[in-house]
C-alpha cells in the first residue's frame, strides 16, 4: 500500500513538471501552439537578401508580427514574403512594406508603412508596395569604382540613419 502511494506521489511530480515544461517552452520560445493570434499578409520583393523567417515586422518602431515564410512566387519571379500580423492591426491596401537592417551590419526586418486609404487589408490579402533592402556591397564597389550616382548615394545615407 505504500509502495503504490509512493509511486503515485512520483507519478504527480512527473506529470506536473511536463506541464510546466511544455508551459515554459511555449510562453519562453513564442511558440504559438494556435496562429489565431494573428492574419497573414503576403508581401512580393525583388529581392529577400539576409531576411529570415522569424524576423520582426515593426510599425511605427513597435514589433507587430514576425515574418512565416520565404518563397518564390513563380508566376511573377519574385520573392515571396508571408507576414503573420496581430490580428488588432489596421494595415490599409495603400501600406508599403520595406525590408530594414537594424544598425550598419544588423539583422533584417520588415518596417511596414500602414497607409491610409480606407480599406484594411484581410487575411491573405497582399501589400502592393515593396521596397527591397539596399545591397551596401554592390554600392560601395559602385562607388569604390566611381560608377554610384546621386540618388542611389542619398538613398545609402537614408539606409544607414
Amino acid at each position: 500500500m505504500k509502495k503504490n502511494l509512493y509511486e503515485s506521489i512520483a507519478g504527480m511530480f512527473v506529470f506536473v513538471g511536463l506541464i510546466v515544461l511544455v508551459y515554459m517552452t511555449v510562453s519562453l520560445g513564442n511558440i504559438s501552439l494556435f496562429d489565431d493570434n494573428f492574419i497573414v499578409l503576403k508581401a512580393r520583393f525583388n529581392t529577400v537578401t539576409g531576411l529570415r523567417v522569424g524576423n520582426p515586422i515593426e510599425m511605427y518602431g513597435i514589433e507587430i508580427g514576425h515574418v512565416g515564410e520565404l518563397t518564390i512566387d513563380d508566376e511573377v519571379q519574385m520573392a515571396m514574403a508571408t507576414l503573420n500580423i496581430q490580428k488588432n492591426t489596421q494595415i490599409y491596401s495603400d501600406a508599403i512594406a520595406s525590408i530594414k537592417t537594424a544598425g550598419l551590419i544588423g539583422d533584417k526586418f520588415i518596417s511596414i508603412d500602414p497607409g491610409g486609404s480606407g480599406k484594411i487589408l484581410n487575411h491573405n490579402d497582399l501589400i502592393i508596395n515593396t521596397e527591397s533592402p539596399v545591397d551596401i556591397n554592390d554600392l560601395i564597389g559602385k562607388y569604390a569604382f566611381g560608377s554610384v550616382d546621386e540618388d542611389e548615394a542619398m538613398d545609402l545615407g537614408e539606409e544607414i540613419q
